[in-house]
């Protein structure tokens, strides 16, 4: 069989990374291997890229296929701007709708601004697990999200990490969070962990920010209208939820780590 040679480009946004590639026919196979971080590349997922539209498909480190990744938009955003894309303000196809970026390039370095669509927010999921019931605020920002406030251990979040994301049909990623006390003057401040569907554990989740950011609105654990920094293990975000509308705009940072040619068989 013969090889076929392509062009990657790495990338992350903090921590949460990327190979990105341009018009290839990519498969949940090649994903996987792609991302084996042993045998392949090693990454969160692919992100292939038709720059003539533009758009933007994701793929997961289990092949499976998200319909939206936030700190994957920023990256490919960034992406096109480097690649000579003139505007600094594009608009990116996604499976969950057309996303507005705006870049802002100083050196090799990448700020965007998202415009993430709608938060919405649905029923509570129950989740019967490790001998009691666990119940999570879902929210839905082009992909599906499963928030908590409650307080877990780092080890009960690794035991019920991957049983809530696999608790709905399609599987939800799932966000453990705490709200620290604003300081005068600051924004309001939430620490997440995520559980990424398909991925496990992930330095940061941009999609997962917006809902959790989102879920503290709804529940008043946060203003809206104002910017709230959520950090997450790679770093943070700034999101902005409006009131009624609950639409979001995600602004941080992206970042190209190396290129290079690599074979999908």
């Amino acid at each position: 069989m013969k090889e076929n040679v392509v062009r990657f480009e790495k990338w992350e946004g903090l921590g949460n990374d990327f190979i990105l590639v341009e018009a290839v026919p990519m498969t949940a196979e090649a994903a996987r291997r792609l991302c084996d971080r042993r045998f392949g590349v090693g990454a969160d997922g692919v992100l292939v890229i038709d720059r003539e539209r533009p758009r933007m498909q994701v793929w997961n480190a289990d092949g499976s296929r998200p319909e939206m990744c936030g700190n994957g938009i920023r990256c490919v955003a960034a992406y096109l701007v480097s690649r000579g894309t003139p505007q600094k303000a594009l608009t990116i196809a996604t499976d969950a709708g057309d996303k507005r970026c705006e870049v802002t390039r100083t050196g090799d370095r990448f700020d965007v601004l998202v415009g993430m669509g709608s938060a919405r927010v649905g029923e509570p999921l129950v989740v019967a697990a490790l001998g009691a019931e666990h119940r999570f605020a879902t929210v839905d920002v082009g992909n599906p999200h499963a928030v908590t406030f409650d307080p877990y251990t780092e080890d009960a979040i690794d035991e019920l990490g991957p049983i809530v994301a696999t608790a709905p049909a399609g599987g939800i990623n799932v966000e453990f969070c705490r709200v620290r006390p604003a300081a005068q003057g600051e924004a309001a401040c939430i620490d997440v962990t995520v559980w990424e569907r398909g991925v496990g554990r992930t330095l940061a989740c941009g999609t997962g920010a917006c809902a959790v950011a989102a879920a503290a609105c709804a529940q008043g654990r946060a203003p809206y209208g104002a910017p709230l920094r959520v950090v997450l293990p790679g770093g943070s975000l700034r999101i902005t939820v409006a009131a009624g509308s609950m639409d979001l705009l995600m602004q941080g940072p992206a970042r190209r780590a190396f290129s290079g040619e690599v074979v999908i068989a």
